[in-house]
């Protein structure tokens, strides 16, 4: 069967992309879990140990707080508590950590830091999948054991407020709730007052005994403006107030009950430096974590003194702290001003810091809150969970509790690590805990004989050290067996990427030819005996692993049809490789015959594309070019800008030979039909167009301004790269250094506005994009349709795109102009050179509008321009039509100049084969280096978020290829 080169590209990319799917799906991996049922089940708690005695400790230990009230605000940085706008703006909370009421600690998230994933490793302790990125869209209920299913069982009564993503992920747990959505981010006001609003009557209450507060401001004014804005210290002051009243009231209620209460401030996540979270910083991973309670109270040293001060300069602050700390005044507080010591006039800045008795945060995981909250509240630990009890909220308490508490979290991780390692007993946090259990046995010995000597105060103190030891060392190991990879699926899915990307490695020749079409037979495979071979093999291997494995597997779990679908699959395209392979060895014995005749060559150009693309694939293996890979891209295209200047150049001076040099001509059309080889037994694999011998002095058939723009086209191009490249700084290693963006805001009505003119445009292009088809209208038709769609794809980008972000849409469509009126027409470039460079400049412009490999840097305020409430679809497509515009503008003006330029319907299946094989390339060599690198150090921090913008791209990369397809089908009908 004949296909278009088009056609059979689309196709490929098509099965490519099933192929993409099946490998993540084995690569991102499901993180470590019990063997138990995921439901609550009432198990005895594991007893005290004990040695030649009985212990009758057989039960929980009872709850150490009587309420327990969460405050999670969103985004919440560690400095913005502990920094300096911790001490401006959250006075009341600097008091709380300073005092001593508390425990200060700072909280590290694991990536990907986003709302859902965050909320579950809070919850369960466990460590979230990183797939879960995607699933933070819309939740589903969380069947894992947690804090929240432990409390509902154990008869506790739980009130939710703020974000709707806790009432997703624990539907039926809250006798009270109140959801907003986490996801209309320029909302800053409301979405808080709404949470607030409830806080009077519910804390007059006493009918609950958990709270949840989710609040959502803070991190919607990251996302719209940056940590910089001045809406954050406003923010902050708020959420201060917002913890000041909780307390409060909580220790006004504590009077009248025996347990005092729990204050939790958490955050989910940090906020980077641009506003978004997502990836792995410094500033997206570390969190506050304060827990406030009485029963924490401590007084300060005997030798810490306590300095508050005006400040007017922070040197003259600086310099007054260092003056006091080696100062040997005994008084408790001083009031200092800089120049007058007197009292500070009302409204003036403060500053406090302690003195002799500095108290840093300790760093801690983010899972490790489970245990504490599981213990505090009297429930058992999440079995799922690998955090560790954070010690200093139980210290108070006496020996035997303390050491009761760390051997139920000790035992509860022993039994995770049993279930998932099947060589635990040579762990060493296993025979730590062996070793910890046996002191803790003849400890309790001891104390039943009601031996309170310094030898059993000696040995509980070691018992307890050993026990945090075996914590610390279960915990770590644990945590390192979240990558369990499906690595059958894995290799399934590369082996059919692999096969695709030969497949058109191997029809190049063909598909590149004059006709533009290519004989893929369809029968001759299936009724092949190498397909039946292939087949059996792979039904036999499929029965081994499904049999054999101890772990998990996505293609075991699927139906016996299904999963004979996969092999058929896999089998058909081999024998299609081996089919074109012995075409292409057949091929070149008969061009070796004829090689005098051939004079096809590679032109700098082509070697520049060549190694260009190779040179990205291959930086693709170090963490550090994935992390700036807008370098590579920005090195490559001011590379081809100083090329094509280059080429202008050669032709309109004289040369020294007769070599065959191209044409400037402006006045003829885009030839995309008339290649320069035209054997008929031989094709080319790249191809030229038009490369006539003509006198270098046609330039000066130019008109005047002609001229001086085709040679001044480059460097002005060049130029326009340039500014684009300071105008968002992006990355990781510069991403904090200034840039010209500055952030502004719409209107609502004014956007919807756009829409319906958007619409309408569309609307118009895809008409007479089907008049084109169907009543066969013409050339002209088709092509004002395709730049009809063109157009209302540029001013949908024009409403998107932040406003700092106009010049990179202004500049995109500057060059474009410049490329094809006096680059790619005058130089008559083939359709693979304008093909690669439209592919080059679409991936530059992803990242000169502020884009990165890193999460973070997903704009995803874009999704709610002109909408007044989230709309999931709508959201979704505006968001991701926002990030990915560069790509997609580039891609549909290929597909408008090649339809309104080419005078040969060969033209759009060479651009959309050649568009397959350079969208195809960077993604299969890119699984097989992940895979490879599927150990490394940065594995989820910087690998893994290429892999899904990889993806990503990949079907930018199959719609291109559908559309030039259908672009082809109608050229052929006319």
């Amino acid at each position: 069967m004949r296909l278009g080169s088009g056609t059979f590209a689309a196709c490929c990319v098509v099965v490519e992309v099933l192929g993409v799917v099946l490998f993540l799906r084995g690569f991102f991996p499901a993180p470590v879990r019990s063997s138990s049922s995921s439901k609550h089940q009432a198990e005895p708690p594991a007893p005290e140990p004990s040695a030649g005695a009985s212990s009758n400790w057989t039960k929980l230990p009872p709850p150490l707080f009587s309420k327990v009230v969460i405050v999670l605000i969103d985004a919440l940085r560690d400095d913005f508590v502990f920094g300096s706008k911790g001490v401006k703006f959250m006075p009341y909370t600097t008091y709380l950590v300073e005092k001593g009421a508390s425990h200060s600690f700072v909280a590290e998230a694991k990536p990907p830091t986003v709302t859902m994933p965050r909320i579950k490793a809070l919850m369960t302790g466990s460590v979230p999948g990183f797939i879960d990125v995607v699933m933070n869209l819309n939740s589903p209920a969380l069947l894992e054991d947690n804090v929240i299913t432990q409390a509902k069982a154990a008869g506790k009564r739980i009130i939710s407020y703020g974000d709707e993503t806790w009432v997703k992920l624990f539907p039926k747990h809250f006798v009270e709730y109140d959801g907003t959505t986490s996801f209309f981010v320029s909302d800053y006001t409301e979405v808080d007052e709404n949470v607030t609003r409830h806080l009077d009557k519910v804390l007059k209450r006493g009918d609950w005994d958990v709270l949840i507060l989710h609040y959502l401001g803070l991190d919607h004014i990251g996302h719209v403006s940056g940590p910089s804005s001045p809406l954050i210290g406003r923010k902050l002051s708020e959420m201060d107030g917002v913890l000041m009243k909780i307390h409060t009231a909580l220790l006004s209620e504590e009077r009248e009950t025996l347990l005092p209460s729990l204050l939790v401030l958490c955050g989910d996540h940090g906020m980077s430096e641009t506003g978004g979270h997502g990836a792995s910083s410094t500033e997206e991973v570390s969190t506050p974590l304060l827990l406030v309670s009485s029963a924490f109270e401590r007084k300060p040293g005997p030798h810490s003194r306590h300095l508050l001060f005006y400040h007017d300069l922070f040197a003259e602050e600086t310099w007054l702290c260092v003056l006091w700390s080696l100062s040997a005044l005994s008084a408790d507080v001083f009031f200092v001003h800089p120049v007058n010591p007197v009292w500070p006039a009302r409204g003036s800045r403060f500053r406090s810091c302690w003195l002799g008795d500095i108290r840093h945060p300790k760093h801690v995981q983010q899972t490790d809150l489970a245990a504490t909250l599981a213990i505090g509240l009297g429930l058992p630990i999440p079995k799922n969970s690998v955090g560790h009890l954070l010690f200093p909220a139980i210290e108070g308490k006496p020996m035997r509790e303390q050491l009761r508490f760390l051997h139920l979290n000790t035992v509860q991780l022993t039994k995770l690590l049993q279930e998932n390692v099947p060589s635990y007993e040579k762990e060493p946090g296993f025979e730590q805990f062996k070793i910890s259990e046996r002191l803790h046995g003849n400890w309790i010995r001891l104390y039943l004989e009601e031996n309170n000597s310094e030898v059993l105060f000696n040995l509980g103190t070691k018992v307890r050290r050993q026990y945090l030891d075996a914590l610390k060392t279960l915990s770590l190991s644990l945590s390192r067996q979240v990558a369990q990879y499906d690595v059958y699926s894995m290799v399934v899915g590369t082996v059919v990427v692999l096969e695709v990307l030969t497949l058109l490695l191997l029809s190049i020749p063909q598909a590149l030819s004059s006709k533009a079409e290519l004989e893929v037979p369809l029968l001759s495979p299936v009724f092949s005996l190498l397909f039946y071979l292939t087949f059996l093999v792979l039904s036999a291997v499929h029965v081994i692993v499904c049999t054999s494995t101890e772990s998990s597997c996505y293609l075991c779990s699927l139906s016996w049809l299904t999963a004979g679908g996969v092999m058929v699959l896999v089998s058909a395209l081999l024998c299609a490789v081996v089919s074109a392979l012995t075409k292409v060895l057949v091929r070149g014995k008969l061009l070796s015959k004829n090689a005098a005749h051939s004079n096809s060559r590679w032109s700098e150009l082509d070697l520049l594309i060549l190694l260009g693309t190779l040179g990205h694939v291959l930086s693709l293996g170090a963490s550090s070019f994935i992390e700036e890979e807008h370098q590579t891209w920005y090195f490559l295209v001011s590379t081809l800008c100083l090329a094509l200047c280059h080429d202008i150049y050669r032709n309109y001076l004289p040369g020294d030979d007769c070599e065959p040099q191209r044409c400037l001509h402006v006045e003829g059309g885009f030839d995309g039909a008339t290649p320069a080889l035209q054997d008929k037994n031989t094709s080319s694999a790249v191809l030229e167009l038009n490369r006539g011998c003509k006198s270098p002095s046609s330039l000066g058939t130019l008109r005047g301004y002609e001229k001086w723009m085709v040679l001044a086209s480059p460097w002005v191009i060049l130029t326009c790269c340039r500014l684009l490249r300071s105008l968002n700084q992006t990355g990781v290693q510069w991403a904090h250094r200034p840039d010209l963006g500055h952030w502004l805001t719409r209107g609502i009505l004014e956007a919807r506005f756009v829409y319906v003119f958007v619409l309408g445009i569309l609307f118009t292009g895809t008409k007479d994009l089907l008049k084109s088809q169907v009543v066969a209208a013409g050339f002209t038709v088709k092509t004002v349709g395709l730049w009809e769609l063109y157009s209302g794809f540029v001013l949908l980008a024009a409403l998107l795109l932040r406003p700092h972000n106009l010049p990179v849409l202004v500049l995109s469509l500057l060059i474009q102009t410049l490329m094809a009126k006096f680059v790619w027409k005058p130089l008559r470039h083939d359709v693979a050179e304008v093909t690669v460079m439209h592919y080059w400049f679409g991936q530059a412009f992803f990242y000169f509008q502020g884009n990165s490999n890193n999460i973070a840097t997903v704009d995803i305020s874009a999704g709610f321009v002109g909408l007044d409430t989230y709309v999931e679809i709508p959201a979704i497509f505006l968001t991701a039509f926002a990030t990915y515009t560069g790509p997609v503008l580039w891609a549909s003006h290929l597909v408008s100049f090649l339809s309104s330029e080419a005078s040969s319907s060969s033209a759009l299946s060479h651009a959309g084969f050649c568009y397959a094989l350079i969208g195809s390339f960077p993604v299969s060599a890119y699984i097989i280096l992940v895979t490879s690198l599927r150990y490394h150090l940065f594995i989820w921090s910087v690998f893994s978020p290429k892999l899904l913008y990889e993806g990503m791209h990949l079907l930018i990369t199959a719609a291109v290829c559908v559309f030039f397809t259908a672009m082809d089908q109608t050229n052929t009908k006319s």
